[in-house]
């Protein structure tokens, strides 16, 4: 699926995968809201981010996670 709200652009960010109109990355946007921030939260902290670029970059991220990649994942003790 082509995602027109994710651009990414070797001049930009070097290149990270970003909101269109804005310089704010897939990235970041997955560590905030991994980290427990709310998409209001990243609403308000991004005033040109919006709430169809938050979503834009989470179809984004599963869409990436679906390559024929294998991902080693670091044991988690509790």
């Amino acid at each position: 699926m082509v995602n027109q709200l994710i651009h990414s652009d070797p001049s930009t960010m070097m290149g990270k995968p970003v909101v269109v109109g804005t310089r704010i990355t897939v990235e970041l946007i997955l560590e905030k809201l991994g980290a427990g921030e709310t998409i209001e939260q990243l609403l308000e902290a991004h005033p040109r981010l919006t709430r169809e670029g938050v979503l834009a970059a989470l179809r984004f991220g599963a869409e990436a996670l679906r390559a024929d990649v294998a991902y080693p994942a670091s044991e988690v003790t509790a």
